[in-house]
């Protein structure tokens, strides 16, 4: 068959196989074999359909598996069938020999070329929901791989949209995550969660409004959770088990950055910026870091300890920072530019 258009019919050597059961797995086999190129478009991240589900076939009782297997196996590794996984037609045009069709592709969330399915993201992924492969009779991880001989062989990971509560957290933390992490008993993990979006959880745990709460959906059932809380307690925990260690920078770029105030926004570009390999400096008027967290809430509320540990931690992957040293008439602008540094941030707050 020729795979090129021709042009008197106008007609396209390709074909689309929409469903990748026993009946599409087949029908792509026979139509590849015989030249054309084939698209199998299926929308689970697995090909196999509902006999893959099955234990034995009727009426000979041959496993059902291993009847499916050899034609996945040969679907997947066929040079003229594309299988596209995670995806639903959304229109088709056109007629007979020449069809438009197009596709919503929905994310995987993992690469398949890269993936190995070697399970480790399953096991220590902390969010579980009901096996849909398995007719919700048991749970699976959210990062999943459907059944053990799926093709394409890797895994996926099931994203149910934004939660209402990282959408109502001014820093966009990941809320679900690090508490089903602290619920697994990962406090660590859930710390370098939090610490991704903002390098305060103990200072958050203990001054934070908390409007993640107002919106947590779980007060439709009773009461919603106590974010703020866990926050503060997986930043305790890690701390009080000395296993608080920085994360390691990128390569240095060897390019200097200065910024003007230790307050929250100074402190945070600091560390994210250290971490990106840059080396940034902190000019602060006061003799203390930390701007209005260090002088204007009350220690009752956030004890210095606290908030002396969260500083240091940032210090601690490279930030520099200079108390006693006001930029403006004796240190301009002019002159932090002139000593190196090529991007100033000016961080000063708003008291007034």
């Amino acid at each position: 068959m020729n795979m090129k258009k021709d042009v008197k019919s106008g007609k396209i050597g390709a074909v689309m196989v929409v469903g990748g059961g026993i009946s599409g797995m087949q029908s792509a086999l026979d139509l590849a074999n015989s030249g054309f190129k084939v698209y199998m478009v299926e929308e689970t991240p697995s090909i196999g359909g509902r006999m893959a589900q099955l234990d034995k076939t009727f009426p000979t009782n041959d496993c059902a598996m291993c009847m499916i297997s050899p034609k996945l196996i040969e679907s997947g590794k066929h040079l003229n069938i594309e299988i596209i996984t995670n995806a639903e037609v959304k229109s088709v045009e056109g007629g007979e020999g020449n069809f438009k069709v197009e596709i919503l592709k929905k994310p995987r969330f993992i690469d398949i070329s890269k993936c190995s399915s070697c399970g480790e993201c399953v096991t220590v992924c902390p969010v579980s929901l009901p096996n849909e492969f398995e007719q919700g009779l048991v749970m699976r991880k959210a990062t999943y791989k459907r059944y053990p001989q799926a093709i394409p062989s890797a895994n996926a990971i099931t994203k149910r949209g934004t939660a209402p509560c990282k959408i109502a957290c001014p820093a966009h933390i990941s809320v679900q995550g690090y508490v089903a992490l602290v619920a697994d008993g990962k406090y660590k993990e859930a710390l370098d969660l939090i610490r991704e979006e903002a390098p305060f959880p103990a200072v958050l745990g203990r001054v934070c409004t908390h409007p993640c709460e107002t919106n947590c959906t779980r007060r439709n059932v009773d009461e919603a959770l106590s974010i703020c809380k866990l926050k503060r307690f997986a930043a305790d925990e890690v701390r009080a088990s000395g296993k608080d260690g920085p994360p390691v920078p990128k390569e240095s770029k060897n390019k200097k950055v200065a910024i003007v105030g230790s307050g929250p926004a100074g402190l945070s570009a600091a560390y994210y910026l250290a971490l990106q390999g840059y080396q940034p400096t902190v000019f602060e008027a006061l003799p203390v870091a930390g701007g209005m967290m260090a002088v204007g809430i009350p220690s009752y509320r956030l004890p210095k300890d606290i908030l002396n540990a969260e500083i240091d931690f940032i210090k601690s992957v490279g930030v520099e920072i200079k108390t006693n040293t006001p930029v403006g008439k004796s240190l301009s602008l002019k002159n932090i530019k002139d000593q190196g540094y090529g991007a100033i941030f000016v961080a000063v707050g708003a008291h007034r």
